[in-house]
């Protein structure tokens, strides 16, 4: 079993939104998960429709006349997924405990009532450094710190770093610290510079896995669903399964194959499926000709097959180039990185016949394509180069 604390005590930077959507794909790709909201403000409970009037200040407080275990307040959100709710009531925890012998062992003492009952336990954190983040990250065996693009979040990470240094020292246990980068606009030019900042002062920390501003995200919690349950093929949902394999890459766990939209064959799929080796069209009879309805079809469908489109700049001193576009939803990874070779960057790429807006990310600066004249100037007062793909 893992315990993941998630804690950033700078609101905004999409915690609870991680917390949510990390548990559910984990369940996903078949782990037992627990996700324990300790925030007083339970946006975690409200952000899966979980009504209940009890929660961890049940199991912890000595005041409460309904004393209860942990066990007794776990409540199903879905296959593999179980969440323990939270309410107001446990802001209160921090006054009452103030006082007391081990009161940061307390979260300790009531997980290890489930041992053994999940494969992960992820704590959502309140957004503050006290005793409840103290107890959480205590519990934990590694820290996960949503960062947005901005210099406050990055100071967040100094302080959460503090903690987890104090509470190896003093209290003797070692937690392994994660930054995730969340709610990444890949538009702006800002971004990648903080991007930049952030692989230089987290170096060896970061995720490879970034999660980009997505309104599917939103939109799943206005609905009270994990966005995997909302729209599993959104982009907000790729990025969180991206982060659950990444974590059960590292932990050497079993992961689900990547979803794949499942529809009726294609010609292009029948086309291949009749291209069979030799000896099995052999046994085939030699007269075959597929009907005019069907050469139709495979007329039609090869007219929108996808066209291999290459991207190319001429950057001697570059470092990195990327080519992101109207293509790929403006989206920064790995796919859209080019290749460079004395001084020239290319990367090919296939395209539906279409025009696409482009721009080339050249060592995190964002600029036109120099030898492409089919240009446009867009909302942000950049220039966006057009490109024309062809049947």
């Amino acid at each position: 079993m893992k315990i993941i604390s998630i804690a950033n005590q700078k609101g905004g930077c999409g915690k609870t939104t991680t917390a949510i959507n990390l548990a559910s794909t984990l369940s996903f790709n078949g782990q037992k998960t627990l996700l324990i909201d300790l925030d007083p403000q339970a946006h975690a409970t409200l952000g899966l429709n979980v009504e209940d009037q009890n929660s961890l200040y049940n199991c912890i407080s000595k005041l409460t006349p309904h004393k209860l275990k942990i066990k007794d307040i776990i409540k199903p959100v879905g296959k593999s997924f179980d969440i323990v709710p939270s309410n107001v009531l446990v802001g209160t925890l921090e006054q009452e405990l103030a006082d007391e012998i081990g009161r940061e062992l307390k979260l300790v003492e009531i997980i290890d009532e489930i041992k053994g009952l999940y494969d992960y336990i992820l704590i959502d954190c309140p957004p503050s450094l006290g005793f409840l983040t103290v107890n959480s990250i205590r519990a934990s065996d590694e820290l996960i710190i949503p960062v947005e693009t901005s210099r406050f979040s990055m100071q967040g990470v100094d302080h959460l770093m503090d903690i987890t240094n104090l509470i190896r020292e003093r209290l003797g246990h070692p937690v392994k610290p994660k930054v995730l980068i969340t709610m990444f606009d890949s538009r702006l030019r800002h971004s990648f510079t903080m991007l930049n900042k952030m692989k230089e002062k987290f170096s060896g920390m970061l995720f490879d896995t970034i999660v980009h501003v997505n309104v599917k995200l939103k939109e799943a919690a206005v609905m009270g669903e994990a966005v995997i349950r909302y729209d599993k093929y959104c982009r907000g949902s790729k990025d969180y399964l991206s982060l659950a394999r990444e974590i059960l890459t590292a932990d050497r766990q079993p992961i689900v194959p990547e979803v794949k939209v499942t529809s009726m064959p294609t010609v292009a799929a029948v086309l291949e499926a009749l291209q069979e080796p030799k000896e099995v069209q052999a046994s085939a009879p030699a007269s075959y000709q597929p009907s005019e309805r069907m050469q139709e079809l495979i007329q039609k469908e090869t007219q929108e097959l996808l066209k291999a489109t290459t991207f190319s700049l001429a950057a001697p001193e570059a470092k990195s180039v990327y080519v992101t576009g109207s293509f790929n939803d403006w989206s920064l990874d790995e796919n859209c990185r080019m290749a460079g070779q004395d001084g020239l960057w290319t990367l090919k790429v296939s395209l539906k016949p279409g025009t696409y807006k482009y721009q080339f990310i050249v060592d995190g600066k964002w600029q036109e394509d120099p030898a492409n004249a089919n240009m446009e100037r867009n909302s942000f007062g950049d220039i966006n180069s057009l490109i024309e793909v062809k049947a």
